[in-house]
């Protein structure tokens, strides 16, 4: 007779589950700020890249218990003005010389990207411990 985890296990995995994938996003979306950091139009008039900020829901499932998951919800820009930059013979130099560099910055986006690594670890853990706990619980079953 198969025997099926706790609840509670399948839960733990899920929620964390499901974290993994926000945590991925958030990441994805640092990266291609970062990428993005020194990147400028191609003319004056054209603003260059805009940070990106990734916001989150949480939402319940009532099928596991009421339990709360986080998923991204959408993805905003930032209204932090750009930086401008003395540089007369850049190609997208306005008439006064200067040019508009993103509004990234890139000490910011490694502390975010170092907060969601380790919120990643975090949620990694909690699915290897619910694991460990499943395959405790099937050892004692099978005795």
């Amino acid at each position: 007779m198969p025997s099926t985890p706790p609840p509670e296990t399948n839960t733990a995995m899920t929620v964390a589950a499901r974290a993994l994938k926000a945590q991925t996003a958030r990441m994805r979306i640092i990266a291609e700020n970062i990428a993005n950091a020194q990147s400028t139009a191609r003319t004056p008039e054209e603003d260059p890249y805009r940070r990106q900020i990734p916001t989150f829901k949480t939402e319940m499932m009532r099928e596991m218990g009421n339990a709360k998951t986080v998923e991204l919800d959408r993805v905003v820009e930032s209204e932090k003005p750009f930086t401008m930059k003395y540089q007369p013979g850049h190609p997208s130099a306005n008439a006064e010389g200067y040019v508009k560099y993103p509004n990234v910055s890139v000490l910011i986006e490694s502390m975010d990207m170092r907060e969601a690594q380790r919120a990643y670890e975090a949620n990694l853990n909690v699915i290897d411990t619910a694991r460990a706990m499943d395959q405790r619980a099937l050892s004692l079953l099978q005795r």
